[in-house]
């Protein structure tokens, strides 16, 4: 270990580099990877937030933006299946908003019955009887640029009817470029032009003596022309359709790999440098008799120090990064367990990178420190 240091502190300059090297690997790595848990968070919060066992879709919908409507009978029907305690309505649709000064805006309505989940931010439970109006409409603090509010109530319109934007939340902030409104189910379909018998999912909540998959499967057969997932099928669902098949998800995760490879290439040019001015010094050693292990740990030790340094450097940089960056992007999310599990991948990248530098230590010739 003192000599493994000792080689590295020797040329500062490249130890630097070294460390600046994993540093900017680390980061990338757990910057991109808040990016993509956050993503994948994102893509099915408003699934996750709801207290249901059992989703209704229409056949072949692939995430909750792009849901569209069930025929009116499912929900009878739905509710007629022994297990299934309740059945309640979601929706969500794009519509136009204007703010009092004019200005429109593309929004997404979300509109759900009071019982589809105490985290769902609903206007319409008993709870805020008294405190808000029957046109209420909630919007995340995130977004309070698009909506253009600068007091709460606001009167505003959507799609042309009278609505107030009465209260903001947290942690549905826009996430397709477009910002979140909330309101009650009645109200979603008034604003949308919808039936009032209408419905574009269909939420169930399945007794507690009642098994989920055995009421999924009745449901299936009882509704063959509809998706019947559970809840947490239909958000890895969304999950997936919006990290593969938008490409989104395999960008940001390439540009972690890319950080991954940009360390590796950076470590191994300067162990390699390193190893190679001091290959006098393992000539030496294995002169005196050192074995193989010896030389292999010397050189492995300094990948794995440079690594070390280099990991702490990263990760106190990128977590003041990524607070900061939420206020730019509400979605991002680094979990605690993250900046842990991404020193493991910088070790690995400085072992990795340690190869040839070992390879060449343990072939030097032991004679060649006696050359003129």
């Amino acid at each position: 270990m003192k000599l493994a240091w000792q080689n590295i502190i020797h040329d500062r300059a490249r130890f630097s580099v070294t460390v600046l090297g994993v540093s900017f690997a680390v980061f990338l790595m757990v910057f991109q990877g808040s990016l993509l848990v956050g993503f994948l968070r994102a893509a099915s919060r408003l699934i996750d937030a709801s207290d249901s066992d059992i989703w209704i879709t229409a056949r072949g919908v692939q995430a909750f933006e792009f849901g569209t409507m069930l025929e009116s009978r499912v929900r009878e029907m739905a509710a007629g299946v022994p297990g299934v305690m309740e059945a309640d309505r979601v929706c969500m649709a794009f519509a136009v908003y204007r703010t009092p000064n004019g200005k429109q805006q593309v929004v997404a309505l979300v509109g759900a019955d009071p019982n589809v989940g105490k985290r769902f931010p609903v206007p319409d439970v008993p709870e805020l009887a008294g405190e808000i109006s029957p046109d209420a409409v909630f919007y995340d603090v995130s977004d309070r640029d698009l909506i253009a509010v600068r007091a709460l109530p606001t009167e505003v319109e959507i799609n042309r009817h009278r609505a107030s934007i009465e209260r903001q939340i947290e942690g549905y902030g826009a996430f397709l470029g477009v910002p979140f409104l909330f309101t009650s189910y009645r109200n979603a379909v008034r604003y949308l032009g919808f039936g009032p018998n209408d419905a574009m999912y269909m939420v169930l909540r399945v007794g507690k003596g009642s098994s989920v998959s055995d009421v999924k499967q009745s449901l299936q057969r009882r509704l063959p022309e509809v998706d019947v997932l559970t809840r947490d099928e239909f958000a890895h669902k969304s999950r997936m359709y919006w990290t593969i098949k938008t490409g989104a998800g395999g960008a940001i995760l390439t540009a972690a790999v890319l950080g991954f490879l940009i360390g590796l290439v950076v470590v191994s040019q300067t162990i390699y440098a390193n190893t190679m001015e001091n290959i006098e010094e393992y000539a030496t050693l294995k002169a005196l008799g050192a074995p193989k292990s010896l030389v292999a740990r010397i050189v492995l030790t300094q990948a794995l120090l440079c690594g070390a340094v280099g990991s702490v450097l990263g990760l106190f940089t990128v977590i003041p990064v990524v607070d900061h960056a939420k206020s730019l992007i509400p979605w991002i999310y680094m979990p605690w367990w993250l900046p842990a599990i991404m020193v493991l991948p910088s070790m690995t990248m400085c072992s990795l990178a340690s190869i040839a530098s070992v390879r060449n230590a343990l072939t030097v010739e032991p004679g060649r420190v006696f050359r003129a």
